[in-house]
């Protein structure tokens, strides 16, 4: 439900030189959605399955899932920058086929510790560590993808379709997920990831290398001087600096969800496994209807408008989690993690397409690394915050004090030059 990590399918180059055709077209493009798509559906199993494992087999603390959730993220403030430029570097296609590899692999090694009995909480922060790490030169690539194939004036529409097919993941995946945990258990359900890595990378494999643009002459700068360009791009820009700040308050919130989500339906709410699944796909259902209705709010409100209400729905709904409680009242739980999700990916498709179609295409492998390495970033510090506040005066406490942190999105924006604009260009 992390706004910026409502992703675009799976990727190439990160834009497209004027004049040049579009790599694989159509076919390209349903491509990397299918590869996205089966990928992400397996991620949404183990969502639900690695946190469950922590929980329930493994006696973790919150403060210890906070760890496990914080070891997933971290990889972005450690080489979030210079994934930009590595990746403008290397062949892309190559890249991700071998970083969904590395991933399946990880995620391979839970249920065979599982079934030689050797499995324990350490194992389970070094998979979240490895996969973290290849996601992060994935991700980089997988957001700039889009450009390539479709046309500029296409772009919101394309955005809201991704988003929509990935919604539809997060509504079906944490069910399959708390299905599976409860009937097979949480180390063989994430077999179900790990095929889904392995489907990934042979579709990825079977295109041909979309033509990476030339990039502008830096004089001879190196890795450094390139890393800088894309950041002073991110902080002047009057739209996309406020924006980040606004993803970045986000994340924070999502990553405190992240952790205090499991323990809070396993422990406070006394949910079962199946159940803890069908609470965690309300996001999901939340995304897919956002998704379908950020195109028509576009048009209707403007990209201003519809960014700052859906920062204002985010919070009213955020509210509303810690509210739930056992039995009939988790539909309260349900409704809130629906309309915060719905808000946050509004937010996501409006400011990825405005920077999609804002930002020089031999700068955006650079822009989206820094909008990444700021917003991501914040998801580890809340997971590890929101850890620390349970242990420190329970799961529903905890989950107050994230709730509110949401209110700094609105505050934000209306504090930007955002408050003012219809259309964000």
């Amino acid at each position: 439900m992390t706004t910026e990590t409502v992703d675009t399918t799976t990727g190439t180059a990160e834009g497209v030189r004027p004049g040049k055709r579009r790599a694989g077209g159509a076919t390209a493009f349903w491509r990397y959605w299918t590869a996205s798509t089966v990928s992400r559906l397996g991620d949404q199993v183990t969502a639900v399955a690695l946190p469950l494992i922590a929980v329930v087999t493994l006696h973790a603390s919150a403060l210890e899932v906070g760890l496990i959730t914080g070891a997933a993220y971290v990889a972005w403030l450690l080489i979030g920058l210079p994934a930009g430029v590595l990746v403008q570097r290397l062949p892309l296609r190559g890249t991700q086929v071998a970083m969904d590899l590395i991933r399946a692999a990880a995620v391979a090694s839970i249920p065979l510790a599982a079934a030689l009995g050797v499995l324990g909480l350490p194992q389970l922060v070094v998979v979240a560590l490895l996969v973290g790490f290849a996601s992060v030169l994935f991700d980089v690539g997988n957001s700039t993808f889009l450009p390539t194939v479709v046309p500029k004036e296409q772009l919101t529409a394309r955005n809201s379709l991704v988003s929509g097919s990935i919604a539809a993941t997060d509504l079906a995946g944490p069910s399959l997920g708390g299905v599976l945990v409860q009937l097979v258990g949480g180390a063989a359900s994430m077999l179900l990831d790990s095929v889904s890595y392995l489907a990934s990378a042979a579709l990825l494999g079977s295109l041909p290398q979309a033509e990476q643009p030339a990039a502008r002459p830096t004089g001879g700068a190196g890795m450094r001087e390139q890393i800088r360009e894309g950041w002073r791009f991110v902080a002047r820009h009057p739209v996309i600096r406020p924006c980040v700040a606004d993803a970045t308050a986000l994340n924070f919130v999502c990553g405190g969800l992240m952790t205090l989500t499991p323990v809070f339906l396993v422990r406070t709410l006394d949910a079962p496994a199946a159940t803890v699944g069908a609470l965690m796909a309300t996001g999901g259902l939340g995304s897919l209807l956002g998704a379908a209705a950020t195109p028509r709010l576009v048009r209707r409100l403007g990209g201003g408008p519809a960014l700052r209400w859906a920062a204002v729905v985010s919070t009213v709904f955020a509210l509303l989690l810690p509210a739930a409680g056992s039995g009939w009242g988790t539909l309260v739980f349900a409704l809130g993690n629906a309309g915060f999700s719905a808000g946050v990916v509004v937010s996501s498709i409006v400011t990825r397409t405005h920077r999609q179609t804002q930002t020089p295409p031999e700068l955006l492998p650079r822009v989206m690394a820094t909008v990444r390495f700021v917003s991501w970033g914040a998801i580890p510090v809340g997971a590890l915050a929101a850890g620390a506040a349970a242990a420190a005066w329970g799961p529903r406490t905890a989950l107050l004090l994230v709730a509110i942190v949401s209110a700094a999105s609105p505050v934000i924006l209306l504090a930007s030059p955002i408050r003012r604009m219809r259309e964000l260009a």
